[in-house]
């Protein structure tokens, strides 16, 4: 059994609105090993994309542990959580989230700028990132120059600029028609499997869910035991096929 990257214990989280307390996560205990490829599923509200931020080190649970390549987040000073972020996590977003005025060479270069390389090295990075995607020959093109598949590529190339440890996806193919996502999900699948990187997707889709080597269900906050969905999961799940 491979090592233990991801490991929650009694993981909690509550928002309060005005005089109302929401519990988006319930004592939430979950291990994810090192290259494994686990896809989180449930409804909208189920908690799924609050504890991928947590593993994100992009919010802060209410109470428990959660470690991350042994690492105890709870004990990080947010100074402290945004540089272990940096360090370690490359994220994916639905709306891909890229800047329109820079072109895709600059977009996949913005993490290294907070590291120590040369504008040389900087570049040549970012271009070897964007060729592993595919977008070799769209160095200079900017967002609006670009498919949405594409867009999603060049995020993609700017989640693993830096080489990060995990590679976190919020549902990465929603804004994407069928080929599009094919290709994203092609690209996640290789990443996973020629390059050994653990790779945690929330999902709706249950075609970006059958890429995944484990699919873990949440409910009300609640993750279910491995195996299990929820009972009405046929009548909020997009049907295969």
């Amino acid at each position: 059994m491979s090592e233990v990257v991801i490991e929650t214990r009694d993981l909690t989280k509550k928002y309060t609105r005005d005089a109302f307390t929401v519990t988006a996560l319930d004592h939430v205990d979950i291990q994810i090993h090192k290259g494994d490829f686990v896809a989180l599923m449930g409804p909208s509200g189920s908690g799924k994309t609050t504890l991928l931020h947590l593993i994100a080190a992009m919010d802060r649970a209410t109470n428990g542990d959660i470690l991350v390549l042994n690492e105890n987040l709870r004990a990080l000073s947010d100074r402290a959580l945004a540089k272990w972020r940096t360090a370690h996590i490359g994220f994916i977003f639905q709306s891909f989230n890229l800047i329109p005025v820079l072109s895709a060479l600059e977009n996949v270069e913005l993490p290294l700028k907070l590291t120590n390389l040369s504008k040389k090295e900087r570049n040549e990075h970012a271009a070897t990132a964007l060729k592993l995607v595919g977008l070799g020959d769209r160095l200079d093109h900017m967002p609006r120059q670009l498919s949405g598949g594409q867009e999603q590529r060049v995020a993609i190339a700017r989640a693993i600029v830096t080489d990060p440890d995990l590679i976190l996806a919020d549902e990465p193919t929603g804004n994407l028609d069928s080929t599009s996502a094919a290709e994203v999900l092609n690209l996640l699948t290789r990443l996973n499997k020629e390059f050994g990187k653990t790779i945690v997707v929330v999902t709706h889709d249950p075609h970006a869910a059958k890429c995944a080597r484990t699919i873990r269900y949440l409910e009300k906050g609640k993750l279910l035991p491995e195996g299990q969905a929820p009972e009405d999961w046929s009548l909020v799940a997009p049907a295969a096929g």
